[in-house]
């Protein structure tokens, strides 16, 4: 399958100054800007820097960013899945896992999470794929937020649902961990049948 990108980008206004939402970048786009100091949700600001760069150059990958002048200030990666979760037991190249979604504190609350997951999700290329977000409520920054876990889950699918993402059920053990656990998931519009049965029956091993 060729990953086929369509560059997209739309302003997002944040006290009264205007945030450029834009992706999917390629690596040596991410070359040219800055990283937020307080992006250290993963690991330290410069290191996540490096890896949006490396993660830029895989086929597949759609890292959308938000930035503030030349500085990013928020992300989200949707990749192949890890290979030690059983959504990679999934055999095709059609689906997508969110890896990773990050906001800069003092950015935070201003719908920035949504407008990146939209715009990644309005690429009609996307329509060929499936999309998933797995939530697990000790990923959550709950203690920054200062939300209850139930309210920090509906924080994550109005987020979710910006994209077009929604709670599925699955037997999966780690989402079953916890009932505010949850696996989000979007069906492009020219994935086959066959395919949704082959990633169903994933999702109930």
């Amino acid at each position: 399958m060729i990953h086929h990108k369509t560059y997209l980008e739309k302003q997002h206004l944040f006290q009264n100054k205007k945030l450029l939402i834009q992706g999917p970048v390629h690596a040596k786009e991410l070359h040219e800007y800055k990283i937020h100091h307080d992006l250290d949700a993963f690991r330290p600001p410069l290191k996540q820097l490096e890896a949006l760069i490396d993660i830029a150059t895989d086929a597949e990958s759609r890292i959308i960013i938000a930035l503030d002048e030349d500085t990013i200030i928020g992300y989200v990666i949707f990749l192949f899945p890890d290979p030690i979760e059983r959504w990679s037991t999934y055999r095709k190249d059609n689906l997508l896992e969110l890896g990773a979604i990050e906001i800069a504190p003092d950015y935070r609350g201003a719908g920035i999470g949504s407008r990146l997951i939209q715009l990644a999700m309005s690429d009609p290329n996307v329509e060929h794929y499936i999309v998933i977000s797995t939530e697990y409520y000790w990923h959550w920054d709950i203690h920054h937020s200062k939300l209850s876990i139930w309210d920090y889950r509906k924080l994550m699918e109005r987020m979710m649902n910006a994209g077009g993402l929604k709670p599925a059920p699955t037997n999966d053990p780690e989402i079953m961990a916890h009932p505010a656990n949850c696996l989000m998931m979007r069906i492009g519009k020219y994935v086959s049948k066959e395919d949704i049965s082959l990633f169903d029956q994933i999702r109930f091993l």
